[in-house]
């Protein structure tokens, strides 16, 4: 079938156009490349099932005509990063919140049948249960996770009112090959991997003994394709590994000196989802061990020669800015 997705030149969505076309169906590519990358899609360049359409998913009449004759989008075109929401809130809000309405809109005029919202575990900020349920109240800690979680409820609700099928997965911590190499605040493998290649030690958050659920990018894509075909609508999904992993463990795993900068206010000590539902309604679950993810990021290091380098010096930097934003106290998770 015809299937569109927004966000299709990042991280995670190049690696869902790549998902689909191996399951057989055409794909349309929304992107405005503000943060995807051309060279994302380099494995399906040429191939006559693409099509790509640059624009920004908040430009209603711009996106409009990509949604002809779609059954099936899949959207994950959004702003991240925290630090950049708290400066930028309005931006995070065009972005995140006028876009979800716009492709919410676009879907609903061209009769799409059903819509997967790619959601964010940031919006269950510092949770009380672990593993962490899709029941656990919603307490997002800064703009970045209150606009993932609002284009949630849009989504949601354009599927109560339009009967649109909705389905919305909530992702932890994803990792893998193509993911962000710049940035200090969420991409720590991209950041670990630069500081190997230059011989730099690897920054580290407080005593590193916080764990987070790394999950890779291709069981998220996996995920996402299926909960295409096949979950109820109305349906809310925790994508995770089912996992903990300390961020020590990935140094060891990736070998190298150490320095501590200090924890930064309202980081959660854990994260790890509970997949106890998306296993029972999809029959889903993680493949790609954290060791065997760490090995394909480690055998692909040359993709982070050319990133920017984040020094211990600029880390503290960017920390420093981070406390600033917060006033000294609460905030990101």
């Amino acid at each position: 079938m015809r299937c569109l997705v927004t966000g299709g030149a990042g991280f995670i969505g190049s690696h869902l156009v790549e998902r689909l076309l191996r399951d057989g169906h055409d794909v349309v590519v929304v992107d405005d490349l503000s943060t995807g990358r051309l060279e994302n899609l380099a494995s399906v360049r040429g191939d006559p099932r693409v099509t790509f359409v640059r624009a920004s998913v908040a430009d209603l009449d711009a996106i409009r005509p990509a949604f002809e004759g779609v059954e099936r989008v899949f959207h994950l075109a959004a702003l991240a990063d925290i630090v950049p929401s708290i400066q930028r809130p309005l931006d995070y809000h065009r972005a995140n919140v006028d876009g979800t309405a716009a492709v919410l809109e676009a879907s609903r005029a061209a009769g799409v049948k059903r819509l997967v919202y790619a959601a964010s575990s940031s919006c269950y900020g510092l949770p009380d249960v672990f593993p962490t349920p899709e029941s656990a109240p919603a307490r997002p800690q800064y703009p970045y996770a209150l606009t993932k979680w609002v284009g949630e409820q849009y989504a949601l609700h354009w599927g109560q009112v339009y009967g649109l099928e909705v389905v919305s997965t909530r992702f932890f911590n994803v990792y893998g090959p193509r993911s962000r190499t710049s940035g200090a605040y969420g991409a720590v493998f991209g950041v670990f991997l630069r500081q190997k290649l230059a011989g730099q030690p690897f920054t580290v958050v407080g005593d590193g003994t916080q764990t987070r659920d790394f999950t890779f990018v291709t069981d998220v894509a996996d995920a996402v394709a299926t909960a295409g075909e096949g979950a109820p609508p109305q349906t809310v999904l925790n994508v995770g590994s089912g996992g903990t992993y300390a961020v020590n463990r990935l140094v060891a795993l990736l070998g190298g000196d150490v320095v501590h900068i200090p924890k930064r206010p309202g980081e959660p000590d854990c994260t790890l989802a509970d997949v106890t539902r998306i296993r029972t309604v999809l029959g889903w679950e993680a493949k790609v061990s954290f060791e065997e993810g760490v090995a394909v990021m480690l055998r692909n290091i040359e993709a982070w020669r050319d990133a920017p380098l984040w020094t211990p010096d600029s880390i503290a930097t960017a920390t420093r800015e981070w406390f600033a934003c917060l006033g000294g106290a609460g905030g990101a998770a």
